[in-house]
């Protein structure tokens, strides 16, 4: 073959060779490089949705005594796992690079049928991991759902499709709620309200009037079923003045998602004017808790306040 067809052929060579990396590779690099900006901005998308910061796990400030601890329990949780993927991601990836195949090299490594000190440790650290886990969470547990201190107010809370019955037992006066769509412009001032001073420890004493509802106030931390026929017991201290959402975490019905009622947490003297004032406008009393679809469990109804087991003037 002459020179010159040699010299063309090559050219024509390079020259597809270069077409094929300017329409294959780097776009495949730019596809690459957009597939991590897509993936860098839904996670700073995600991130950003949540209502905490790093400090405190990402979950919402918390505004009660239980939510502190509840914050610990999560953060202290995360540390742990955190610490035990890295320590496993390291291995994998030492494993990966100090046992590769390099060229030339066609032996195959040692085989063994087991490691005892290996599959001891593998067998003992998950068992450690799982008792630690354990201890912290019944420790906090027992903490949250401890009822045995006195407590400054104690309010009777009725669920009900798909509202909320407040009794505030000491002030001997009620709140009843009715149904509202939250899509209305004037929705919140329409919705339930449950008042609580500020840095006084609650009682509520929950029930249900029809099926399994929740009782649950996000920035508080902690929640509790209510079921029919069965009372349960919970206990806060609010410790931050503010207005917030509370809502059932039960899937209850048709209109589930609009449970809502709202808390306003206030000083003593505002929690005093408002109690003063339902009994103005006439909502002295209590409602009766025992007026349900479920029969009450005897020893169940002797945990309300007997003024509003059925009602009182």
């Amino acid at each position: 073959m002459p020179e010159h067809d040699d010299t063309a052929a090559a050219t024509l060579v390079v020259n597809r060779a270069t077409a094929a990396r300017a329409d294959g590779h780097l776009p495949s690099r730019r596809r690459r490089g957009l597939l991590i900006a897509a993936l860098v901005a839904v996670v700073t998308l995600a991130l950003s949705g949540c209502q905490g910061k790093l400090s405190n796990g990402f979950l919402p400030d918390t505004i009660s005594d239980s939510g502190r601890r509840v914050t610990d329990l999560w953060i202290g949780s995360w540390i742990a796992v955190l610490a035990v993927g890295a320590i496993t991601w390291g291995l994998m990836l030492y494993a990966a690079i100090r046992f590769r195949k390099r060229k030339g090299d066609e032996t195959l490594p040692v085989q063994l049928r087991y490691n005892v000190p290996v599959e001891m440790l593998y067998t003992i650290v998950p068992v450690f991991m799982v008792a630690v886990f354990f201890y912290y969470t019944a420790r906090d547990e027992a903490a949250l759902t401890d009822t045995s201190k006195k407590p400054d107010v104690t309010i009777s809370v009725v669920a009900k499709q798909w509202s909320w019955d407040f009794n505030y037992i000491d002030s001997n006066v009620h709140e009843s709620g009715v149904h509202v769509d939250p899509s209305l412009p004037d929705a919140r001032a329409k919705m339930p309200t449950l008042y609580l001073p500020v840095n006084k420890r609650v009682e509520f004493v929950l029930n249900a009037r029809d099926v399994i509802h929740s009782f649950w106030v996000p920035s508080f931390m902690t929640k509790l079923d209510m079921l029919p026929g069965k009372t349960n017991i919970l206990q806060i201290v609010p410790t931050q003045t503010g207005v917030f959402q509370g809502k059932c975490a039960e899937l209850c019905g048709a209109y589930h998602s609009q449970m809502l009622f709202m808390v306003h947490i206030v000083p003593q003297a505002e929690y005093d004017a408002e109690m003063k004032r339902l009994a103005d406008i006439g909502q002295t009393g209590l409602i009766p808790v025992d007026v349900s679809r479920e029969k009450m469990v005897p020893a169940d109804a002797n945990k309300i306040p007997a003024p509003a087991r059925t009602g009182g003037n």
